[in-house]
């Protein structure tokens, strides 16, 4: 049975993970939920900071937010409990404590925890190992109106692992409305719209002469990103101290 600590319970994620624990997984538990919201939703005791769990577990998965982030990692490091870093928007100092933590500690953190979103990382860095430069590249994210954060993590990560095939040469365009000059070759741009309850769509566009290639991703549920931190709760709990993300998982 794999015992698991879930900070931000009470949040939306929290309680489609707690759900989807409850309905499909039998060698699963929660054992205590982390939430500023105490109240108590589903078969677990919920208390406001990592400072007054009182019970022993596998692995923690955190889907909360930036602000809720540092005392759990803390936690975690002091318990030397694995953990899966499933929150957004960090800051480039929180990163920092994600990489120094996994030298102690296993530690899963990926921008997306849907496995179908890291395979149109893979395909769309396949795709720019194959048509180079000749192809200009943009970004396109769609997510609901609650969304804090902009661009998304995960159009980060897609930008990312295209950058990688250019050597981590080309700059992200996120303004260009700001400016009268035409688009330069070096450049990925990167597009958010926020509306109603989109759940989460990603498109990459590779643009070149006569012809446009498109990579596309919807999420029609958040169902997908609960399996997908559930299934890196379980695989972390193997592991020894490093970093991983949904492609060691994948690759097992």
């Amino acid at each position: 049975m794999t015992r698991i600590i879930l900070n931000g319970c009470n949040g939306k994620m929290g309680k489609v993970i707690s759900q989807s624990i409850m309905d499909n997984y039998d060698d699963c538990e929660v054992v205590c939920g982390v939430d500023i919201n105490t109240t108590k939703q589903f078969d677990y005791n919920v208390v406001s900071s990592p400072d007054e769990i009182n019970v022993e577990a596998d692995v923690i998965i955190d889907f909360s937010l930036p602000v809720a982030f540092d005392n759990i990692m803390k936690y975690a490091q002091r318990t030397k409990t694995p953990i899966v870093v499933a929150t957004t928007g960090l800051s480039d100092e929180q990163i920092y404590v994600i990489k120094s933590a996994s030298e102690i500690i296993p530690v899963f953190f990926t921008a997306n925890m849907s496995l179908g979103v890291n395979l149109i990382s893979e395909l769309a860095q396949k795709a720019a190992e194959v048509l180079g430069r000749k192809f200009d590249v943009e970004i396109v994210e769609l997510h609901h109106n609650q969304k804090v954060d902009s661009p998304s993590g995960t159009a980060l990560m897609l930008a990312d692992s295209i950058n990688e095939v250019y050597n981590n040469s080309m700059k992200y365009e996120f303004d260009r409305h700001s400016k009268r000059a035409k688009r330069t070759d070096n450049e990925i741009g990167i597009h958010s719209v926020r509306g109603g309850t989109i759940v989460g769509e990603h498109e990459v566009i590779f643009a070149g002469d006569d012809e446009i290639i498109k990579i596309t991703h919807t999420a029609a549920s958040k169902q997908i990103f609960a399996t997908g931190s559930i299934n890196a709760a379980k695989y972390l709990t193997s592991c020894k101290p490093g970093l991983y993300s949904m492609k060691d998982m994948i690759s097992k």
